[in-house]
This record gives structure tokens, C-alpha cells and sequence, in this order.
């Protein structure tokens, strides 16, 4: 994994394997985590919620505050990563998402976890030249004069160059046709470390833009970042024997067939692509929303990696090897950061990343597609099993019985009979409920 900075917090080594964890009510978990991992109060505090961000807070990170709005957050277990342990914080309103990711984790951790890899944390920035009759003799003209480039990039941040990052190169693109005519675009190819990097790479390019219309004779619009991440790609891969995948109902090798048969409906068909990369998003969101990350620029930059070669088609692949082994692989930008924005302002996004102990933003990106992949492996075992409406309505079961007005142990109970019946209605939740209360 990465090379961490000063932007670091607290390793520790916990047992993700949590017996029963499930059982409890809320306050017994978030006391079972600070047991296990050592959190600190404040952190435990801040993952509590309830007022955890105070609103002159709130207010001094976005415009026209009125109140705030709060997301559960879960912690998906069972998780080993390259050998290591991890406890996971996702903060999402959908059922079924914390339980698939961590019920797969425990298959995966029986089968030796997951193995994750990831390329060095380099951002690409932006600058659109226009107003030139000779593109391809101007993009001769910025490549000749890169040293200088890069230079003056890498003069608008000193501190992040001694911490071993900093502008590393300048690729140019020429757009011969275009709306408005010849275009030339340069990107600065940025090392962030362990920021997201948005500030620090729009800002280069901002700096760079006096010296690029001298050296070209052009108009420089555009300087912005790209959140197509294609030089900071995380990867995560997964191998289970079939035996581990077999079910009451179903063999290993059947479900091991489902699962690639329904991976191969999304690598050819966009229709079912877009379902099935929403439901690898439903699992790396969360996480990326819980540690305060930038969730609007993942999916932009995944979506559009899904479609690089003109057709948009799956984010993962699975195979089977030889006769008895599901492999599945995922590889995709992941633009993560544990420096700047809300990672350092809001309480409980702090508390998230020292709930993982991550060591640099490479870490924490691996960590995020392998909870993705795992997310991915839910859906399509159930697919490729009982359905999928099984085990996300047992879960909703709870939901519709909230909303029928159940309290305290009905909800679970009205929520079991829902299940039971497979008839989760509303309608049906009151009913139970009128039975129980006597009314």
C-alpha cells in the first residue's frame, strides 16, 4: 500500500471477526468497537452522532446552512486486506448494504481475504487553449518548454514536494475539431499524496496559465482538475473456492456459474451495467462518504472509466480458475484523500478514518474497492441464488415497520413477520402491529 505522511492515524491491530456483533443494540456495538480499537472518547463520541456537528460548524462549511442532516453509519466486519484486519464505517440509508459487505467479507476471509494493489496518487489538471491555427505545432511548442512547466507548478506548493510529491510531467492533447474550433489541452500530471488534490491541481494550473499563453500565442480558458482519476486506479481482487460459495439450496460451482453468466450480461449490455455498477457503488459510497470524501467525484470518474473505450460495461470481471476457484477482480480510479476538506473538519469523518487506522490515502482507496468488490459479489450471488429481493426485503422489513408506527422490540418483531410472510406492506405492518398493541 501507499507511502503514508504526517496525515496518519493510529494503527492498531483488531479482529474483525466480531461474534454477535449484529445482536447488539447500538450503544453496545459503538462500546464493543472502542473495546476492541481503542478509540478515543471524542471519536466515539463523534460516531455516536446527535449534535456531532455543532451548526457554526456546519455553517462555515457551506453556504446558507439551515440545520444538518445525518446518515446512519454502520461498521461492516469480517474484513481481512492483504492480511490485515479492518473494521469498516459506512454511512448509507439503504438496507441490506452493511450485511452483504460484511457477510461477504467472511466468505473472502475464508478463503484468505482480499488482495488489493494501487498506483501512485497522481491527479491530472486541466488547461484548455484555444484561439490557435496550428494545434499540433503548438502542443510541439508546450512539450518543448515542460521543464519550465513543471517548475512553476510545483512553485504553488513547496510543502507538498518535500513530502515527496509535487508535478511530475505534462502530457497535451489535440482536439483538431471541436464547437469553437482547434483545441489544445495540456494536463499537469500531479502527485497529491495524501490529499484528494483538488485545490492543489487547480491552483497549478491557474499558476501555469500566464506562462502557456506565451508560450503558445493562444487563450487559455479552462483550468480545472479532471475527476476521471485514470493515473490514481485502486484494485482489489478476491478467489473463493466453490465449496465456501454452496448454499442449502444451491452447489458452489452453480452459484460460482451464476455469478460470471451475470457478470457477462453487464460487460456486453450498458442496461445491465448501470445496475450492477450501482450496486459496487452501494458499497463504496459509504465508506467514502463516512471518512468525508469527495462521493460525487468517485462516481463521476468510476462511471466514466466504465465507459473509456466508448461503451459503457461492467467495473469488475469474474472467472472461474480451473475447476473449483470463483475469481473476481475490480480495478477503477479512486480519488481519496485524509488532508483537506471535510476529512479534517467534520468530527465524525475523523473518527471514521481512526476507526480504520489507515496509514495514507492509498491505503484508505484500496480498502474502499474492496468493500465495492465484496458489495458486488452480494448482489450477484443472490442473483445468482434465491433472487435478490430475498434478503434486501428482510431487511426492509424493518423500515416499513418503523413507518407503521412500531417502537422499541416491535419493530423487530413486526419486522419477522413481515419477513416470514414475505408480504412487506405497510398495510400488513399495521396489522401486526394493531395485534401485538391490542388495539
Amino acid at each position: 500500500m501507499g507511502v503514508g505522511t504526517d496525515a496518519e492515524f493510529p494503527r492498531r491491530q483488531v479482529n474483525s471477526r466480531i461474534s454477535g456483533f449484529r445482536d447488539l443494540d447500538p450503544s453496545e456495538r459503538l462500546k464493543k468497537l472502542a473495546e476492541i480499537t481503542g478509540l478515543s472518547q471524542s471519536d466515539t463520541d463523534a460516531l455516536r452522532g446527535g449534535g456531532v456537528l455543532p451548526l457554526p460548524l456546519a455553517n462555515g462549511m457551506i453556504e446558507n446552512v439551515v440545520g444538518t442532516f445525518e446518515l446512519p453509519i454502520g461498521v461492516a466486519t469480517n474484513f481481512t486486506i492483504n492480511d490485515r484486519d479492518y473494521l469498516i464505517p459506512m454511512a448509507v440509508e439503504e438496507p441490506s448494504v452493511v450485511a452483504a459487505a460484511s457477510f461477504m467479507a467472511k466468505l473472502a476471509r475464508d478463503n484468505g481475504g482480499f488482495r488489493t494493489s494501487s498506483t501512485e496518487p497522481v491527479m491530472i489538471a486541466q488547461v484548455q487553449i484555444l484561439g490557435v491555427r496550428d494545434p499540433n505545432g503548438v502542443r510541439q511548442r508546450i512539450l518543448e518548454h515542460r521543464d519550465e512547466i513543471v517548475s512553476a507548478a510545483n512553485e504553488q506548493d513547496r510543502v507538498l514536494v518535500e513530502l515527496g510529491g509535487g508535478c511530475r510531467d505534462i502530457e497535451v492533447n489535440v482536439f483538431e475539431t471541436s464547437p469553437v474550433g482547434p483545441m489544445v489541452v495540456m494536463h499537469l500530471l500531479v502527485d497529491v499524496r495524501d490529499a484528494m488534490g483538488a485545490n492543489t491541481v487547480n491552483t497549478m494550473a491557474e499558476a501555469v496559465a500566464p506562462m502557456i499563453e506565451a508560450v503558445t500565442g493562444g487563450v487559455v480558458r479552462l483550468r480545472i482538475l479532471s475527476n476521471l482519476a485514470d493515473r490514481r486506479l485502486a484494485r482489489a481482487r478476491v478467489e473463493l473456492t466453490f465449496g465456501s460459495l454452496a448454499t442449502k439450496e444451491y452447489s458452489g460451482d452453480r452459484i460460482a456459474q451464476g455469478i460470471v453468466e451475470a457478470c457477462a450480461l453487464a460487460i456486453v449490455d450498458p442496461y445491465r451495467a448501470a445496475t450492477h455498477n450501482k450496486g459496487i457503488m452501494n458499497g463504496i459510497d459509504p465508506v467514502v462518504v463516512a471518512t468525508g470524501n469527495d462521493w460525487r467525484a468517485i462516481e463521476a470518474g468510476a462511471h466514466a472509466w466504465a465507459a473509456r473505450d466508448g461503451r459503457y460495461t461492467s467495473l469488475t470481471r469474474w472467472e472461474v480458475r480451473g475447476n473449483d476457484t470463483l475469481v473476481g477482480s475490480i480495478e477503477m480510479p479512486m480519488a481519496l484523500g485524509l488532508v483537506g476538506g471535510a476529512t479534517r473538519t467534520h468530527p465524525a469523518a475523523q473518527a471514521s478514518l481512526a476507526l480504520l487506522g489507515v496509514k495514507s490515502a492509498q491505503e484508505l482507496s484500496e480498502i474502499t474497492v474492496a468493500v465495492g468488490l465484496a458489495q458486488n459479489m452480494a448482489a450477484l450471488r443472490a442473483l445468482a441464488s434465491e433472487g435478490i429481493q430475498r434478503g434486501h426485503m428482510t431487511l426492509h422489513a424493518r423500515n416499513i415497520a418503523i413507518v407503521a408506527g412500531a417502537t422499541g422490540n416491535q419493530i423487530e418483531i413486526v419486522a419477522g413477520e413481515l419477513a416470514e410472510s414475505h408480504d412487506v406492506r405497510v398495510d400488513r405492518a399495521k396489522e401486526i402491529l394493531r395485534r401485538l398493541t391490542g388495539q
